[in-house]
């Protein structure tokens, strides 16, 4: 039987043609008295527009994420945090990684410091990354790019299984990364950064209308950084320039077009030490943080561009149409020599005096491409005493990777206490592997108002997957998503929900050793909770109560920490507690607390976890503009059987800043008393450092 395909530009075409039409047939068949009637019957549901611009403070009042429309968090029952760009700056965050570190639900730096990619944990698992709501990475970390949180607006943290909405991902939920877009008020913005670690960066934002009444808005976003890490030999080097343009001919249609170009120059600071000299004692002492014991010439570098827009239309009040799309191209030259005590985690020295680790190499040279489209229509209506806001979908997503790989385990071993860096030439790598991955889902979802307080949430999705290997037959499944919530949203603000969710994960590519093709990741998740906005009050309170479960999760191969196998089931089951906003006039604040039980099959997964950031602003000598900001972050200690227990943590955060409104100084400090300490000792042999004291100055200056 043939193999269809799907090719992104007719794709889009077609894709707009089908949903616009029975919104443009509602709009070409009823005269204007018609529509003002038809208006006033069709829905009360409160319609906000959302323009891209940064939300003042810490609080957000809506989140795409969560519904992919204009929907208030306190009407949305699942849940879900926003962290807002002002967050961002005041905590200083360098990476996504860091933007999530008081992110309720999330255990960030889940596989401690880590230049190649940002690893997070949801609910025990990894959520998938988005941005501007279509797939950032796919399947593993040579896929995509760090995004830079300096080209952001805000992310957005859906906890729990999103597949209805978005079709591919765990029971985590997703990280939607919110780009910076054009604005219509003219501001630019340069600024510097220099901190530890040899860190400088030169840093660029420009945005405002390019004519004189609105029609064409630009802007410009550029990083320029050079930096080392905590560990030898470890550069952190960024070139980052994303330009965009927004069209908007009237009130009701705007397209915007996004381009980045991002080249990235760095290493692993992933060096896969063993217990022993870390959490296990040695003979020889502790092994410090900034130990490297790769060879001279590792590195990891990357080469990302993406083209894609943002279209929306909207043909009266009650018919909207939206399209994205981005085509993305990542290559990554990968060489990477590590430690390996995988064989014998006890004690995997090769000598007496447990100095000698043995090492391994990984080699890669990986080239992706992938391409994204999201095209729904939303439509409000009545049908007797029910409001309606439904949302008719279709998304695409195609990957194709080609992948030159090595693994060599007959690389020398090295002292670890005195590393002497003696050449090593691995050996060729063999032909590119390809992959391929085609995706098309089709998703109706429900948002209905009964009477002033009763909301249903009703979704439903069919994916169709074509998974491809050469050399080998095409792989086809589908899988039909399901979501269902129910709330009670108060006057006084209380609202009480339930939720049912599932997710399902087509996996593209096959474990590096075994050639063994991945088999689909499914899950489902209850949710209760609460949320509860006082009236009048930028302030925010919720709570929720979940259990999901998962099965065919990909987890680390304990052979070879760079790829991975598949697990059994697995069960979690936990709480979340979160406030965030402005307490008082001048002083803001965000906190959660994360209670969380699983069936020890995870790793990284500490029961208790707890976070609070406080913002203070105040006058010194009757001017205004100073702040202050103290953050502790709480994880408590773990077992990874048969590791040592990681440790609990505590961790302290602080940030003094003057903004005059055109000048801006701050001075951020994160791990305040340089903890040494680790973020997970894994049951396979090896330990994750943790990351040390980090003290930035940054000054920008607008204008």
């Amino acid at each position: 039987m043939p193999r269809s395909r799907i090719t992104p530009a007719p794709l889009a075409v077609a894709l707009m043609l089908a949903l616009t039409a029975p919104a443009a047939l509602a709009q070409t068949s009823s005269s204007p008295d018609d529509g003002d009637a038809a208006a006033d019957r069709a829905t009360t549901l409160d319609h906000v527009v959302v323009e891209g611009a940064a939300v003042e403070g810490y609080q957000a009042d809506s989140a795409r994420s969560a519904t992919k429309t204009d929907t208030p968090i306190s009407e949305t029952p699942q849940a879900i945090t926003v962290v807002t760009g002002q967050r961002m700056t005041d905590q200083g965050a360098q990476s996504v990684q860091d933007a999530l570190n008081y992110a309720a639900g999330v255990r960030s730096e889940a596989y401690g410091l880590d230049s190649r990619g940002d690893w997070t944990l949801i609910r025990g698992s990894s959520p998938s990354e988005y941005l501007d709501g279509l797939r950032n990475a796919f399947n593993y970390y040579t896929s995509s790019a760090r995004t830079d949180p300096y080209m952001l607006e805000r992310i957005e943290v859906l906890r729990g299984p999103a597949s209805m909405l978005f079709g591919q991902g765990s029971t985590a939920g997703i990280v939607n990364l919110v780009s910076k877009r054009p604005q219509a008020q003219t501001r630019r913005e340069i600024g510097v950064q220099v901190g530890s670690f040899d860190r400088r960066q030169l840093n660029a934002d420009f945005t405002g209308p390019l004519s004189d009444d609105g029609t064409w808005l630009y802007r410009l976003v550029g990083v320029y950084r050079d930096s080392a890490t905590q560990v030898d030999n470890v550069d952190d080097d960024r070139r980052l320039f994303a330009p965009s343009l927004t069209w908007k001919p009237n009130e009701a249609t705007s397209l915007t077009v996004q381009l980045r170009w991002q080249r990235d120059r760095t290493g692993s600071t992933s060096q896969f030490f063993g217990w022993s000299g870390l959490l296990a004692p040695n003979p020889n002492g502790r092994v410090p943080a900034h130990r490297y014991i790769g060879n001279p010439g590792d590195h990891y570098d990357t080469d990302r561009s993406t083209a894609g827009w943002s279209f929306e239309h909207r043909f009266n009040e009650n018919w909207t149409v939206r399209q994205s799309f981005r085509a993305a191209r990542n290559k990554v030259d990968y060489a990477s020599v590590y430690g390996n005590p995988f064989l014998n985690p006890t004690d995997p020295f090769i000598d007496p005096q447990q100095r000698l680790l043995p090492r391994e190499g990984w080699f890669a040279k990986t080239q992706v491409r992938m391409q994204n489209i999201d095209q729904h229509v939303e439509g409000r209506f009545r049908t007797g005493a029910i409001d309606h806001q439904m949302l008719l979908g279709l998304d695409a997503v195609r990957f194709k990777q080609d992948e030159a790989q090595l693994f060599d385990s007959n690389v020398p071993p090295v002292d670890i206490f005195a590393p002497v860096y003696t050449s090593y030439t691995p050996p060729a790598l063999g032909a590119p592997v390809k992959t391929r991955q085609r995706q098309v889902g089709l998703y109706l979802q429900d948002q209905m108002k009964f009477g002033e307080h009763w909301i249903v949430v009703a979704g439903v999705r069919h994916d169709r997957v074509n998974n491809g290997l050469a050399g080998a037959a095409d792989e086809d499944t589908s899988a039909t998503t399901k979501r269902l919530g129910l709330m009670f949203h108060d006057w006084a603000g209380w609202s009480p929900y339930l939720s049912y969710s599932e997710s399902f994960t087509p996996l593209a590519g096959t474990n590096a050793i075994t050639g063994a093709r991945y088999t689909p990741q499914k899950g489902e998740q209850v949710e209760a909770g609460l949320k509860f906005e006082p009236a009048g009050r930028d302030l925010s309170f919720s709570a929720a109560a979940y259990e999901l479960r998962e099965e065919n999760r990909l987890v680390p191969d304990p052979r070879n920490p760079n790829t991975n196998i598949q697990a059994g089931k697995t069960k979690v089951s936990g709480v979340e507690l979160e406030v965030g906003g402005r307490l008082t006039e001048t002083f803001d604040i965000t906190a959660h607390y994360n209670y969380l039980e699983n069936d020890r099959q995870l790793e990284a997964t500490p029961r208790h976890q707890a976070a609070v950031w406080g913002k203070q602003r105040f006058r010194i000598g009757g001017r205004e503009g100073y702040a202050a900001g103290l953050g502790l972050r709480y994880m408590s200690a773990f077992d990874s059987l048969p590791a040592p227990t990681t440790p609990a943590v505590t961790l302290a955060d602080a940030m003094l800043s003057y903004d005059t409104g055109v000048w801006r100084w701050a001075l951020n400090v994160n791990n305040l008393t340089d903890k040494r300490y680790f973020s997970i000792c894994m049951g396979r042999g090896d330990c994750w450092f943790g990351a040390r004291r980090n003290i930035g100055l940054s000054v920008s200056y607008t204008f």
